[in-house]
């Protein structure tokens, strides 16, 4: 599999209840983050995936633009909750020998009025 397939399955499978077959098949040992929200090790960013889809079962998920240049692979999703809630999410993942070594996540919610004529994707 290429860093963008991979990529695309890693975030399908966490998105949709998979965090730990996601993160057995494709993050390193030696991974690490940078949401702010959680410890930066695995585990502890794997759980919240774990618990946003048990939160949200039926969410939307969709990866809309993928970009992929030298180890890093940028993802650009659009999630819509239950709730109805409307997310952007980038997702940026730096890869060492086909893993997952590291990973930032940047999170925009829709504003109630969108002034942009353009949208948010």
């Amino acid at each position: 599999m290429t860093q963008k397939e991979i990529s695309k399955d890693f975030l399908n499978l966490c998105a949709f209840g998979n965090s730990k077959k996601a993160f057995e098949l494709y993050v390193d040992k030696n991974f690490k983050h940078h949401n702010a929200y959680f410890k930066g090790d695995a585990d502890s960013l794997m759980i919240a995936m774990e618990e946003s889809h048990k939160n949200s079962p039926n969410k939307i998920f969709e990866i809309r633009q993928i970009f992929h240049e030298g180890d890093s692979v940028a993802l650009h999703s659009y999630i819509q909750t239950e709730s109805n809630l409307e997310i952007a999410v980038v997702h940026i993942l730096k890869f060492e020998n086909e893993k997952i070594i590291e990973l930032w996540d940047i999170i925009q919610q829709f504003p109630e009025n969108i002034i942009n004529e353009n949208g948010m994707f």
